[in-house]
């Protein structure tokens, strides 16, 4: 029986992670020669859930009722919708309460890491709950020579280019990156990502009209040009304050991009400060790890880096997924 990815609402989420998790789903288990279709039949089996829109919602209610199986994606927690956008944090409680309740629509749920489990666990939600990273297509995010980035936006060969990727939100730590490229004005700094204004903090507005010159806001750009931006990019800073996994964070590992992370306890798991990636407790101490970078092996780190993201390869995150399908739901897959 097939399979159905729904995306009702895709536009909301296309530039987001849970957009690209979406990608990634489909590419997945095409890789593993699991038959999807494009739409909602009367034969389809299994229902494949990422968004917690109301759409989303409803249509659970009416699968339950068609006594369709659905798999729901926890790519949110109780924890990453603060310090998002205007009022998110007013509004985190009541978010909360309709997560959950979409969840639990779920016949398994699936999620990222052991760290969103366990506060998936902790949160009360009584389900079968699978890990399984979103994982990383490491044919597109890999070494290779490139120029295209820096001659764009102007990023000499001989400077030192950092960059981030995500959302102009406080949680993804544009603030910290723009006090970090105070202390390096010899350094070019360019954030990959957008948010529409309105929805925009007044901390975050004031924090990107008064950042330095030395950091570019280039918005949305296309998964070639971030590709390249991975390449041409001598380090990765990514500070955000929370996580359930980052898909960003292992398009860099499998870019061989040096990473330096926020050390937030999602990573606890799979990155190591020092072997893999390198972490920072905040600001303050990314601006020390930045100062002292040269005494590292930094050429090692990458290379463990490296194997993090293909260890995670669409391809093996396919395959999970069909043996996932597969104990659930035999006579589907």
């Amino acid at each position: 029986m097939p399979i159905y990815i729904y995306k009702g609402c895709y536009g909301l989420v296309k530039f987001s992670g849970v957009g690209e998790a979406i990608k990634h789903e489909e590419e997945g288990l095409k890789r593993a020669k699991v038959k999807m279709e494009g739409r909602l039949t009367k034969e389809t089996d299994v229902i494949i859930l990422n968004t917690v829109f109301p759409d989303s919602f409803f249509l659970a209610i009416l699968c339950k009722i068609m006594k369709k199986k659905i798999v729901y994606y926890a790519h949110s927690s109780r924890e990453d919708f603060k310090d998002s956008f205007k009022f998110s944090n007013l509004l985190a409680p009541l978010f909360k309460r309709w997560m959950y309740l979409c969840y639990r629509l779920g016949d398994i749920i699936i999620t990222p890491t052991e760290y969103a489990k366990k506060m998936l666990k902790e949160d009360g939600l009584n389900k079968k709950i699978y890990v399984l990273s979103n994982g990383v297509d490491t044919s597109k995010f890999k070494k290779a020579e490139s120029n295209d980035i820096r001659r764009k936006y102007g990023v000499k060969k001989t400077e030192v280019l950092v960059i981030s990727v995500g959302h102009l939100i406080e949680r993804k730590g544009i603030i910290e990156f723009i006090n970090v490229a105070r202390h390096f004005k010899p350094y070019k700094f360019i954030w990959f990502g957008d948010t529409k204004k309105y929805l925009m903090e007044r901390k975050v507005k004031k924090a990107i009209k008064t950042a330095p010159d030395n950091i570019i806001f280039a918005g949305k750009v296309s998964q070639d040009a971030l590709a390249a931006a991975y390449n041409e990019a001598d380090i990765f800073l990514f500070l955000s304050k929370e996580e359930t996994e980052g898909i960003v964070v292992l398009e860099a590992l499998s870019s061989q991009t040096l990473t330096i992370l926020n050390d937030i306890p999602v990573y606890d798991s799979f990155l190591y400060g020092g072997f893999n990636v390198l972490k920072a407790h905040g600001e303050n101490d990314a601006i020390n790890i930045l100062d002292n970078i040269h005494l590292l092996n930094t050429g090692k780190i990458k290379e463990n880096g490296l194997l993090v993201a293909r260890e995670r390869d669409l391809s093996i995150i396919g395959k999970k997924l069909k043996e996932i399908l597969r104990e659930n739901f035999p006579d589907c897959i």
